[in-house]
């Protein structure tokens, strides 16, 4: 099976199913001699971990990784990190009665026609239970990105409509939705319940910002950073869109408004946001990924079951009313995944 494995000289590849005995990664190209131990990684793991509130799953997976090769005495060692996670609270006997038919918004129709086969059990290797294993990489990459003064952040910006006015970083992490305007926290999550009551989901906008990167990192053409960024969040399932800086507000503006001036002191807006040409300009990098409703819905909808039948279909099973809260450090994960990579390139650009 292809496409299980992402990047070049920081490269990642993850493996396992949503219902099966574990998921996890390998993690190739992790600078040697960097401090590193479970709990540090473990932080990350409980940010994405499934029943943190009302607004998330109540699966209890307590995604407890462990770190089977690739460090020695606390440090890492150069070799292949190699990174499990156990599943605990599988129930698989919640999608028998489904197993045959087609869930409309999740990847049962295609993964078949592609392969012949496919894990039923709560979507097998195309659910977001695959992304624990990204963030359990993700945390040594920003173990690294740490130690060169990289800072990535995200946060939610919008909920079913409901937009965040202003930026309260402290606030992020303080919050179930972890959105930066706590002014309009309880009107989100009042919104993700109520959907909740009546089977159905919402979706929303994440937003990332990363610091402290030095203008010239990444390659031209085909491996711009943006264009890696952009592969990068959009392999995440949840994930159907990505804007940079103004976004796809730049096809309405004039190219006196959208151009970012200079002068003696650098960059006098960020409209790029952080990029141009494919390479850093030394601004902070700034991205928006568009998160669909979680496809797991009670409410019932039309379908087809394995032989062409019509049939109608509810979803039941535990799912996240809105994918959003628990993306953000997916997001984060991807993010310092594609810097880490890139640093590494530039580092070996100039040797």
């Amino acid at each position: 099976m292809a496409g299980n494995s992402f990047g070049q000289m920081f490269k990642i590849t993850t493996f396992g199913e949503s219902h099966g005995e574990a998921v996890g990664v390998i993690v190739d190209g992790v600078t040697p001699g960097v401090e590193i131990d479970t709990s540090y990684i473990q932080k990350q793991m409980d940010r994405r971990k499934p029943g943190q509130s009302s607004v998330t799953t109540s699966r209890k997976e307590y995604d407890i990784v462990s770190i089977l090769s690739g460090t020695f005495e606390g440090r890492t060692t150069g070799t292949p990190v190699f990174m499990v996670l156990f599943n605990q609270d599988m129930r698989p006997s919640a999608y028998d009665s489904i197993k045959d038919s087609f869930r409309p918004g999740h990847a049962d129709f295609t993964y078949l026609k592609k392969y012949g086969i496919r894990d039923h059990r709560g979507s097998g290797r195309a659910s977001g239970r695959e992304t624990a294993a990204r963030v359990a990489a993700g945390a040594l990459a920003r173990k690294m990105l740490e130690r060169r003064g990289v800072s990535v952040v995200a946060y939610t910006t919008e909920v079913g409509g409901i937009q965040c006015k202003d930026f309260v970083e402290s606030e992020i992490e303080n919050n179930v939705v972890r959105a930066c305007d706590p002014q309009v926290v309880g009107a989100m999550v009042d919104k993700i319940e109520s959907l909740a009551r009546v089977g159905d989901s919402c979706g929303g906008v994440v937003e990332c910002r990363i610091r402290g990167v030095m203008p010239g990192l990444g390659e031209p053409v085909f491996d711009k950073l943006d264009a890696e960024l952009a592969k990068a969040m959009l392999s995440i399932g949840a994930v159907k869109g990505i804007e940079f800086g103004a976004g796809f507000k730049a096809s309405q503006m004039l190219g006196s408004e959208h151009n970012d001036p200079m002068d003696s002191s650098g960059y006098l807006s960020n409209n790029s946001g952080g990029i141009i040409g494919g390479i850093s300009t030394g601004q902070e990098i700034i991205f928006r990924v568009a998160v669909k409703p979680t496809s797991s819905i009670s409410v019932p909808q039309k379908t087809i079951d394995v032989e062409g039948k019509e049939q109608i279909i509810r979803t039941e099973g535990r799912h996240d009313p809105c994918i959003c809260p628990r993306i953000v450090p997916v997001v984060e994960a991807m993010a310092c995944i594609v810097l880490e990579d890139h640093f590494k390139r530039q580092a070996a650009l100039h040797q």
